[in-house]
């Protein structure tokens, strides 16, 4: 891999800055460009009462194992108190990095955590990374994977509320996330045949149209069609009885049919040292499994397992993509 990656460090006032200050101290494998304000990261180390000395990022030290790519912040960050001057400055530097990617500069693209309240509060509709990124991208479809514990758990329904999610799940919607989970563990995962296992929606899936119909209607359908095309699927299967270790052990992912369907046990199981990936995108992007943290910013007690776990992630990702593996 020639090109760098590049870690857009995230809100500010959060514990973004933290985790880039701790991965300084013992710099990843690959190359690695800090996109972020570089006051900002000198000041977290002098709070964090560690060294920060990490060189410009520049054609000459695009092989460095870290650079900061600064970009200065619209106003003063103060550790864990926001504020919403900042909440532009925060996507400004997501879209740099971003066509930074598009362009080859960058290999891959990995998300420190943002604060959506006060981009939001800045007057700036957004509802997170994955779906800003495929607008940025002008991606019709994207799928939200998490990786941790042993486990990929990629999401047919991402951040709705409960109530609008049985509505929202169709053949097509599921036709296509079932195509590009798919496609992505083959590619960026050197996975041959993957074998996926898919939820239901409903308590034991439905219990044969009495709990739901959305399994004999939309749900089975699909898996019946793609069963033909070669695909490896397993299911629909309970949601509460399929994360045993005898049906995971011969399974590369699972698809739930929500966000809090899957997603609570894989926390469970990696919790600060998952990471978040989008599938789908022309770049790669990988991502913290966790939020802010405010209250930990500057205090020391922020742990950087997740985004290594993130790097670690990105790089073998375009490994995979270049052919390298």
């Amino acid at each position: 891999m020639t090109a760098p990656l590049v870690i857009n460090a995230g809100e500010p006032a959060g514990i973004g800055p933290d985790l880039c200050v701790l991965l300084a101290q013992a710099p990843p494998a690959c190359p690695v460009v800090l996109l972020a304000d570089r006051d900002v990261l000198t000041e977290r180390a002098a709070c964090l009462g560690l060294s920060f000395n990490v060189p410009d990022f520049s054609p000459e030290t695009s092989s460095a194992p870290l650079s900061v790519w600064h970009h200065p912040v619209a106003a003063a960050v103060i550790a864990g108190k926001l504020d919403i001057a900042n909440g532009p400055y925060v996507l400004n530097c997501l879209r740099q990095a971003v066509l930074g990617c598009q362009s080859g500069r960058f290999s891959g693209l990995v998300t420190g955590p943002v604060h959506k309240g006060v981009i939001n509060d800045a007057d700036v509709p957004f509802t997170g990374h994955t779906e800003f990124l495929a607008e940025l991208t002008h991606t019709p479809r994207v799928v939200m994977m998490l990786a941790g514990g042993g486990m990929r758990v990629a999401l047919v329904t991402t951040h709705l509320p409960l109530r609008a999610v049985a509505e929202a799940i169709t053949q097509l919607l599921v036709e296509e996330v079932l195509t590009i989970l798919h496609a992505a563990l083959r590619r960026d995962f050197g996975i041959a045949a993957p074998h996926i296992l898919v939820a239901g929606l409903n308590p034991h899936a439905g219990e044969g149209g009495h709990l739901g119909r959305e399994e004999i209607e939309i749900i089975e359908p699909v898996l019946a069609r793609l069963r033909l095309s070669g695909m490896w699927l397993t299911g629909p299967l309970s949601a509460d009885t399929l994360f045993q270790r005898r049906y995971l052990e011969t399974a590369d992912a699972v698809l739930a049919m929500y966000h809090d369907q899957g997603l609570p046990v894989l926390k469970h199981a990696s919790f600060g040292g998952g990471v978040n990936i989008t599938l789908g995108l022309p770049i790669i992007r990988t991502s913290v499994d966790h939020g802010t943290a405010l209250e930990l910013a500057g205090s020391g007690r922020a742990s950087d397992g997740s985004l290594r776990t993130a790097i670690d992630a990105a790089m073998a990702m375009a490994c995979h993509r270049s052919g390298g593996a």
